[in-house]
């Protein structure tokens, strides 16, 4: 957001804001409260959510380092439609709607980068819809890990690893199934030699191609 800014003019920014850190597990806001600030991940990964009716977590995007969220109604108040809570231990910049109404108004170029994160996001949530409503699992399931390929992957000779931003739990309610059938059909791509699971916390997807044709 802050990219297109002089050092100076980011230095005045800094001023305004506060710093906030988080436990891995801790709520960050809850659906429903006051949505009054805009927060910048400096550390670690958020998870954005809402609770379905059996009570059970929708993941609807997953934020990391540089990325920032409360955007879309700062400059109009209101109250949050999600949830969101630390993955991992993070810290977070936040600034307050005044201080940020006055950024926009000073600097009016930052209000492209927020426009552009606006569209992202809901394209994001579109397909994420289309892919609930629409696919079967194993085609959730190749669209989810192609997505954190694009987010999270790093290239290696055994193929494009991945350090897991969710648990097998958190990973089965994005996209709308058990955790067991999860870690059932995760097995099967390990037998089939498109992934290799390294622990709970790590994966290398050595066929992307086929992730794609399933997803």
């Amino acid at each position: 957001m802050f990219s297109m800014l002089t050092k100076e003019e980011t230095e005045h920014v800094k001023s305004k804001i506060i710093r906030k850190s988080y436990g891995k597990g801790e709520t960050v806001f809850l659906e429903g409260d006051n949505w009054d600030k805009l927060y910048i991940i400096s550390k670690g990964k958020l998870k954005v959510f809402k609770l379905t009716k059996e009570g059970k977590e929708q993941i609807l995007y997953i934020l990391s380092e540089g990325e920032f969220m409360g955007d879309m109604n700062l400059l109009k108040q209101g109250r949050y439609d999600f949830s969101a809570a630390a993955l991992e231990d993070v810290e977070l910049c936040t600034l307050n709607k005044e201080s940020f109404e006055k950024l926009i108004k000073t600097y009016p170029t930052m209000m492209i980068e927020v426009l552009e994160v606006m569209h992202d996001r809901i394209l994001s949530l579109e397909e994420l819809i289309k892919t609930l409503s629409t696919k079967d699992v194993e085609a959730r399931l190749a669209a989810m890990l192609l997505s954190f390929i694009n987010n999270f992957g790093e290239t290696t000779e055994k193929g494009v690893e991945i350090d897991l931003p969710l648990n097998r739990e958190d990973m089965a309610n994005y996209i709308g199934i058990t955790r067991e059938t999860i870690s059932r059909k995760l097995n099967n791509l390990q037998d089939e030699g498109v992934i290799e699971l390294i622990g709970n916390k790590k994966l290398i997807i050595k066929k992307p191609d086929i992730l794609k044709e399933r997803s």
